[in-house]
């Protein structure tokens, strides 16, 4: 197979994803819905989601053209700098043109999720009265819908993209593009989600002490639409990037390698993440639950199942083709390790395990030891992750290394590729969570009784421990993708370096003090991002509280439930909406112009200390607050099925205010920080020339 065919192998295996996504659409949509009630919340919970991202993506579509006219201008050099007009089209033009692409592909990704998910939702809650077995299969129907379009546009959007231009560095526009458009995709969507889920709990269960998703609660809709806004169109496009930032990166190390011997590194990139979605593809066909196992180990088991198809994929493909060796290995073990990453974030945050149910015991004696509990087992639960990442890579390298030149780091980009291979059934574990929870909401709100209602929360501790899973997963292969961008700057630099006669980049040291600037800088960046993530939510929930003290105090019959009283929904979608827009700017835009000052400070040198500072820290942080927020959501459905004490307890006041605390750093600032370590690698990558042309030292 030659690089060519590799190419539309990946492009027809796309469409293959393409076709199973219609399938799958078409058997959701078919499935009975007749409630009316149903049907009418429903509705609401789609128009407002359809809403928020129409006017999320009219902000995002305006800064996306002011990014592409600076990218005109100045990549991958200043135009100016340019020797002739064809070499500016097929320059600074095609990597505008490449950006664009990337932010329209992304925001395509948000948008069929959300699509899918508010369908499915009330497929699910319906499905919940014929059993739980039914229910499973179309929250996880639903969900895959989502990842067979998500994965199969991520990789025909780059096979398509490197085809037309052959040029890597142009996939690292594409990629910026994606992860851009994420960054505030996620940031906007977590702050919309928390700010409604945090506001009707406060006033709800902690004040009234009525229901999760009592109809009388005014909030109750806007924490719906934000469960489709964030953990939905959000997910999606922080997972579209993800992926497109793990090829982009092994396809530019590929093709640095492949210079001067063919196209065999960039043809197997192709072959093997095209192998990932066609696993992905089997799993999620053989994906069912019996009438009495598990939603949780029903959904681990598709994982596993499609781990080994993967395993099994690759290896028949490098005996056939005959690719090294070495990177088949470092692949299997980027894969592997991220699985193990994923059953230690299960340990953490199931609550058939000794963690969770610790924390909810720790609740009987009030909300300020089911913190400490909580934070305690969530900084624990960093450990197995990090040193699984630093393994894998310090692995992947002296691997893949022995077969000379650059072949280390390429080994770590392909670990990456590998560990996010199977990430078309990750997206569909992922996106599983917030239908099944949308369908709990859907199941109270329309009455339809105590045992539908125990089977849709059965689905959705499933779904939250899922999530963490997929969460530890995505972070831990950023963590790899930007070490092998950290590779691809590198590169970039010394190419530029090349061309205008100045010294080569071998390392950065740490004792050099523009490395130790800009890593100090970097280090703190997740830090300041979390926190104007989580101040924003903080400032909105504030807003909507009063916003649903005033509707329960003003609108006579709405406390009491009289017949025919309904809240203002719409009030609470938009000041979530409008604080949502306003607060993602802030976090966004700082952890983009932090990078280009470190750059034009300090120069290549301390954009590398910064990278590493901001790998590690964003790493670290974004693992601790998605696992302790999985960890205090599951600790409160653990006491509410019954357990010390039950619903109403003083245990479960102390969860319910664990959950709260947990709700913003499990769904707001953990899942954006690796867009955000992304973002920040692909601007570093980008503008790598700009600092060395630029910078002040």
């Amino acid at each position: 197979m030659n690089q060519t065919l590799a190419i539309v192998f990946s492009i027809v295996i796309s469409l293959v994803a393409f076709l199973l996504a219609g399938w799958l659409y078409l058997w959701v949509k078919k499935q009975d819905s007749s409630n009316l009630k149903i049907k009418s919340i429903s509705d609401l919970i789609k128009s407002g989601a359809n809403t928020f991202l129409r006017k999320e993506y009219s902000i995002l579509a305006k800064f996306a053209l002011g990014a592409a006219v600076l990218i005109l201008l100045f990549l991958p050099k200043p135009i100016w700098n340019q020797p002739d007009f064809n070499t500016i089209l097929s320059n600074n033009v095609a990597m505008t043109f490449a950006y664009i692409f990337g932010t329209v592909f992304s925001g395509l990704a948000g948008k069929i999720g959300i699509f899918v998910a508010t369908i499915a939702n009330k497929k699910t809650a319906e499905a919940a009265t014929r059993g739980i077995g039914p229910s499973f299969l179309n929250g996880f129907r639903g969900g895959a819908v989502m990842g067979m379009a998500v994965v199969g546009s991520s990789l025909l959007g780059v096979a398509l993209f490197f085809w037309m231009t052959n040029n890597p560095t142009m996939l690292l526009g594409f990629s910026f593009g994606a992860s851009s458009l994420a960054l505030f995709a996620k940031a906007g969507g977590g702050i919309f989600t928390k700010t409604a889920d945090i506001s009707a709990d406060l006033v709800g269960k902690i004040e009234l002490g009525i229901p999760e998703d009592d109809p009388r609660n005014p909030a109750v809709i806007a924490d719906n639409v934000g469960d489709n806004v964030g953990d939905v169109a959000g997910m999606g496009a922080d997972l579209f990037d993800s992926h497109v930032a793990s090829l982009a990166a092994a396809i530019v190390m590929a093709a640095s390698i492949d210079a001067s011997m063919g196209s065999r590194n960039v043809e197997m990139v192709f072959v093997f993440a095209a192998l990932g979605l066609l696993a992905s593809i089997f799993g999620v066909i053989f994906a069912k639950m019996g009438k009495k196992e598990n939603p949780t180990r029903a959904l681990n088991l598709s994982t596993y199942l499609t781990t080994a198809i993967y395993a099994v994929l690759t290896f028949l493909a490098t005996l056939i083709f005959k690719y090294e060796w070495r990177l088949f290995i470092v692949t299997v073990l980027g894969l592997f390790v991220g699985v193990i990453i994923g059953i230690t974030t299960d340990y953490f945050t199931n609550d058939e395990k000794k963690p969770v149910r610790n924390v909810a015991k720790a609740s009987e004696s009030g909300p300020a030891l089911t913190i400490i509990s909580g934070t305690s087992y969530g900084f624990l639960s960093v450990l197995p992750a990090m040193i699984g990442i630093a393994v894998s890579a310090f692995a992947a390298y002296m691997i893949a290394s022995p077969l000379g030149g650059n072949y280390g780091l390429f080994g770590i980009a392909i670990a990456a590729v590998g560990m996010l291979s199977i990430v078309g059934m990750i997206i569909s574990n992922d996106a599983y969570g917030p239908i099944v929870d949308n369908a709990r909401g859907l199941a109270e709100m329309g009455g339809l009784g105590e045992d539908v209602i125990r089977i849709t929360d059965q689905l959705d501790s499933a779904g939250n421990t899922v999530k963490a899973v997929t969460k530890g997963f995505a972070i831990s292969a950023a963590g790899l993708t930007v070490i092998s961008l950290l590779a691809a700057f590198v590169s970039e630099v010394n190419d530029a370096a090349i061309e205008l006669s100045l010294p080569l980049i071998t390392g950065f040291d740490i004792l050099n003090p523009a490395v130790f600037f800009g890593m100090l800088i970097g280090a703190a960046v997740p830090a300041v991002f979390s926190s104007l993530l989580m101040l924003g939510v903080t400032k909105n929930a504030e807003k909507m509280v009063a916003e649903i003290h005033r509707q329960f105090e003003e609108i006579p019959g709405l406390k009491e439930g009289v017949e025919g009283v309904m809240p203002e929904s719409d009030k609470c979608i938009v000041i979530a909406t409008e604080g949502a827009l306003h607060e993602l700017l802030y976090a966004g835009g700082f952890a983009i112009i932090i990078t280009i000052l470190v750059g034009l400070i300090g120069g290549v040198y301390a954009i590398g200390g910064y990278l590493a500072g901001n790998i590690v820290s964003g790493v670290l942080l974004a693992l601790f607050m998605s696992n302790s927020g999985g960890l205090w959501d599951n600790g409160k459905k653990y006491i509410e099925s019954g357990h010390h004490g039950g619903k109403g307890s003083e245990a479960h006041k102390a969860a319910v205010v664990g959950d709260t605390v947990g709700d913003p750093f499990k769904d707001t600032a953990g899942p954006s920080i690796n867009t955000q370590i992304t973002v920040v690698s692909l601007v570093s990558s980008l503008f790598a020339i700009i600092f060395l042309l630029y910078s002040i030292f």
